[in-house]
């Protein structure tokens, strides 16, 4: 499936567009499956976006199907963690749209096709304003997609809104707090509300740990990306600077800030690395860069193939600390 081209600068193009070429299909001939909300849940923490695909193709589950699960639970239960600062008005609209693209058989699916996923309000998107947390951009509405997410949305994901954040990505000053913005709130870890998010990505981990969304993407200068993922437990991939364009990213390092995923496992977050990588003349670094990753290798590790690692630090000289780091190693 090839979806329609995306004018960087000309999102409501797009958007209509899309809307256009979908009613010019027959709906789909299948009704997809009726899944409660419990098994939506269970659905989207324990498949993997190619798994998620394989029941679209079979016409038992919808984007849009998705897209209001994910609408649901963050108007729902975000008031308990703050990490969700804005959701699109536009993703169901999207979502319908896609949905009607679908015909009875499907080759592949374009890498994210359908998929709900959150940006973390540094990273800019047409439809909605790019803060970073701060009063002072409050009503910054570029009504323009960041390099980024224009690879997103060319890979078929449904920007589903923004999350939280360190406000300025926590460079506001020496002693800004983390996982709190001025638009935002304080975020708060879904697993014990009393624990910190981190940050500077602290919406992002806490949204994926909710499970509101697929996926989230966030930014990296120092800690920004593997922190949150880390305190979350989430996967968090902190790319090499020129992988992914920073431009439409608000800037703290030209020699630093990268953006990556952060998902609930190891192969959604390669296939999403690989839809919104690339090289962007508008970004100079990443001219020199390329993940030479086809879709048919972003596959799940067998268990037996997947290695884990133990970081040790000083913190491990705490005996309930170093308990726990025996139990692991046994």
């Amino acid at each position: 499936m090839k979806l329609p081209s995306l004018k960087p600068t000309n999102y409501k193009s797009f958007l209509y567009g899309v809307i256009s070429v979908g009613l010019l299909f027959s709906q789909p001939t299948f009704a997809a499956k009726k899944f409660s909300d419990a098994e939506l849940e269970l659905l989207t923490k324990t498949k993997t976006i190619s798994q998620l695909h394989a029941l679209m193709i079979k016409g038992d589950l919808t984007s849009a199907q998705l897209t209001q699960f994910y609408l649901n639970k963050i108007s729902l239960n975000d008031h308990k963690y703050n990490s969700v600062i804005a959701v699109n008005p536009e993703a169901m609209n999207i979502a319908t749209s896609l949905d009607s693209l679908m015909g009875e058989s499907q080759e592949d699916l374009p890498l994210l096709f359908g998929m709900p996923i959150l940006l973390k309000d540094n990273i800019e998107t047409a439809e909605l304003p790019t803060t970073a947390g701060s009063l002072a951009l409050k009503d910054n509405h570029t009504k323009r997609d960041a390099g980024l997410t224009e690879r997103l949305r060319a890979a078929g994901a449904i920007i589903l809104g923004k999350t939280n954040l360190s406000e300025w990505a926590n460079f506001r000053s020496e002693r800004s707090s983390s996982g709190w913005s001025a638009i935002g709130g304080q975020t708060k870890n879904p697993h014990d509300v009393t624990r910190t998010t981190c940050g500077s990505s602290s919406g992002s981990g806490a949204a994926v740990a909710a499970n509101f969304a697929i996926a989230a993407i966030g930014t990296e200068t120092n800690g920004s990306i593997t922190c949150p993922a880390a305190v979350n437990g989430v996967v968090g991939v902190k790319p090499s600077v020129g992988l992914v364009s920073r431009f439409g990213v608000v800037p703290i390092s030209p020699t630093q800030d990268t953006a990556g995923p952060m998902t609930k496992n190891i192969a959604d977050a390669k296939r999403v690395l690989a839809a919104m990588q690339g090289k962007d003349k508008r970004d100079k670094a990443t001219l020199n860069k390329d993940l030479s990753l086809s879709s048919s290798e972003v596959t799940v590790l067998p268990i037996g193939d997947l290695k884990l690692g133990v970081v040790y630090s000083s913190a491990e000289q705490h005996e309930q600390v170093k308990s726990l780091l025996e139990v692991l190693q046994a």
